[in-house]
């Protein structure tokens, strides 16, 4: 006898209780099996197997999949912070209430099943969803991760509305954060080309130059080494200066959420090295 655990897991984490019962396992046993913990009711008629994510057990007990960033996420790709949880409900599908509900949810074409969408569907949901920053650096991050081969990313390219293709086009697989990525395309659409992760002679390796002689050093949110890196990061500033370049620092918080200080900041250290 099929263990239901077993064939929820291998349907996606969540499954129908018909879908369920056409593999032969019983209402009964159903009942038995949630009276025991060994599957969870995620509502009635629904099922989650016990280490289904909790994203994929709320999205399936409002009704959809999961999609957007939050099913990024779960496929390892970088995504803009957003703390809402995006449901896809579809054309099949029909929201149904749920304590604590904060779901966003979208009804984009096509028809799902419960579970997180592929990293295709995601990023085409996303591009709606979170506009042409938010895909751009999620896009580039799928890309490094080797999670889009050439004809999943034509597929993307087409889905996306056509004033959007050159995202695709403009997007490169060695972005080695999401932070560069939104600094390229931002720095791309002002006309300034940004060199990544450049070695320079008596200074070492940098995140960024522009111009030729501006070093724009950027901190993610995960970096927390305090004083130890900020003693290194004067010591390279130094040697730089010593060698004709200027340097400016910016954290994550700084580029997501506060980019027209950052670029005046950067225009005018561009023109002041053009002088």
């Amino acid at each position: 006898m099929l263990d239901p655990a077993t064939v929820i897991t291998r349907l996606g984490g969540v499954a129908r209780g018909t879908q369920l019962q056409r593999h032969g396992i019983s209402r009964k046993r159903l009942a038995q099996e949630v009276g025991t913990r060994r599957i969870q009711r995620v509502r009635a008629g629904v099922f989650a197997a016990p280490r289904t994510d909790a994203g994929i057990r709320t999205a399936a007990a409002h009704g959809g999949a999961l999609t957007c960033g939050s099913a990024l996420r779960l496929h390892g790709v970088w995504v803009l912070d957003d703390d809402a949880l995006h449901v896809w409900l579809g054309e099949n599908g029909r929201r149904h209430p749920h304590p604590g509900c904060a779901c966003t949810v979208h009804n984009f074409r096509g028809r799902t099943r419960f579970s997180a969408v592929d990293v295709e569907t995601a990023l085409v949901h996303l591009h709606a969803c979170g506009g042409d920053e938010a895909f751009f650096a999620a896009f580039e991050s799928a890309c490094n991760r080797g999670l889009l081969p050439r004809a999943a990313r034509a597929r993307i390219r087409l889905a996306l509305p056509e004033g959007a293709r050159w995202l695709v086009d403009l997007a490169r697989g060695d972005a080695q954060s999401g932070l560069e990525s939104l600094l390229r395309l931002r720095l791309h659409i002002l006309g300034i080309q940004l060199e990544c992760q450049v070695q320079i002679d008596g200074v070492g390796r940098v995140d960024f130059v522009l111009g030729g002689r501006l070093i724009l050093e950027a901190d993610g949110k995960e970096n927390h080494d305090g004083l130890s890196k900020r003693h290194k990061d004067l010591v390279r500033d130094a040697a730089a200066s010593r060698l004709g370049y200027e340097t400016l620092h910016f954290d994550y918080a700084q580029i997501v959420y506060n980019w027209d200080t950052v670029q005046s900041a950067i225009l005018a250290a561009l023109a002041r090295l053009r002088a």
